[in-house]
């Protein structure tokens, strides 16, 4: 009675963490709730496999169980040297005709395949949101292109898109292959260096949706990831409008200190704050860092904590990534942070 009861409990555990496993990394980034046409799509076409290798799968261990009781039954006769031609005939046609359903299911995943995947192409507007997204080790470049230069916005590792409208994104890798992956909005794409793509996708839910980097580039690789926030037109165009505008100028002398620490330290040789002289394009623009939901590409959340870590020593954090240490006095580290921290 107690080995069964334990039996129970393992396979009870082994059944929580399937389930578990099956949910996604978080309810941010997981195929099973589709926030949009194509990801909708892609889910359809899950079940429909999922589905068929379920009843697979019993049907198999139903004939497989009946073999071997069978076979237990008929343990103690000896065995048939003079096979029966009519069973002989009816084991063929059960050959036959699992074959053919063989053949009726994989054609059936296939025709669903191609045609999930014709529609995956089939989003097309005279006037959608364009947006250009450049993979690098290990970050996200995010921009938004407009004619008019002074318009033009840049951030980093998050997508702002209004709901409802098509997007366009247009991919391209920066250094080695990278893959965008954001499994509530699409599939995953590619990014080869030295050719671009595009993107096409639309988003129907308000909310915000976690990606990630699917394709190994490297040591932090793992901790490439972006968000991609849906939201009302209104409110994306408002979020667009404040992007582009430059840095606040500092109101204190804290903040006045924290930007000549910025702009006369080693920050300046690698990040842009427009309105300030700022203009290295080699790491993440910085004019808004502080309305971004992490740093670091996902690793860290965007706090004064957080920052003043990432700052000081991001190789502790992120080990590889290009960004030196800074051993700045305390003062200065703090004059820093709460100057960064009015960047929104």
């Amino acid at each position: 009675m107690t080995a069964g009861c334990n039996k129970l409990r393992w396979f009870g555990l082994l059944f929580l963490v399937t389930l578990w496993a099956c949910g996604g990394q978080q309810s941010q980034q997981t195929m099973m709730r589709p926030a949009g046409p194509m990801s909708s799509r892609i889910e359809s076409l899950w079940w429909f496999i999922f589905i068929i290798a379920i009843i697979v799968f019993v049907v198999v261990w139903i004939f497989l169980v009946g073999a071997a009781a069978k076979r237990k039954v008929n343990a103690q006769l000896p065995p048939d040297i003079h096979p029966d031609r009519n069973r002989e005939q009816r084991y063929l046609r059960r050959v036959v005709v699992a074959s053919g359903l063989t053949l009726v299911i994989l054609f059936g995943i296939l025709g669903h395949s191609v045609v999930t995947g014709k529609y995956m192409y089939s989003l097309e507007s005279k006037n959608p949101v364009s947006i250009q997204v450049y993979g690098h080790q290990w970050w996200w470049e995010v921009q938004y292109p407009n004619d008019d230069a002074s318009l033009w916005v840049t951030t980093a590792n998050e997508i702002h898109v209004p709901i409802g409208v098509p997007i366009v994104l247009q991919t391209r890798s920066k250094d080695v292959i990278h893959s965008f992956w954001a499994p509530n909005i699409h599939g995953k794409r590619d990014l080869i260096p030295g050719h671009s793509s595009a993107i096409w996708f639309q988003v129907d839910q308000e909310g915000t949706y976690r990606g990630q980097c699917a394709e190994f580039c490297g040591a932090q690789h793992a901790h490439m990831a972006f968000y991609i926030v849906a939201e009302a037109p209104q409110k994306f165009q408002a979020w667009l409008d404040q992007q582009r505008k430059p840095a606040p100028d500092p109101v204190n002398p804290t903040l006045a200190h924290g930007k000549d620490v910025f702009e006369k330290g080693t920050c300046i040789m690698c990040h842009t704050i427009r309105g300030t002289n700022a203009g290295s394009r080699v790491g993440p623009d910085l004019t808004h860092l502080a309305s971004r939901i992490s740093i670091g590409a996902g690793t860290l959340p965007n706090n004064a904590g957080a920052l003043g870590g990432w700052i000081s020593d991001p190789q502790a954090v992120k080990p590889g990534v290009r960004m030196p240490p800074n051993p700045l006095p305390s003062q200065d580290l703090q004059a820093l942070i709460a100057y960064l921290q009015t960047l929104k």
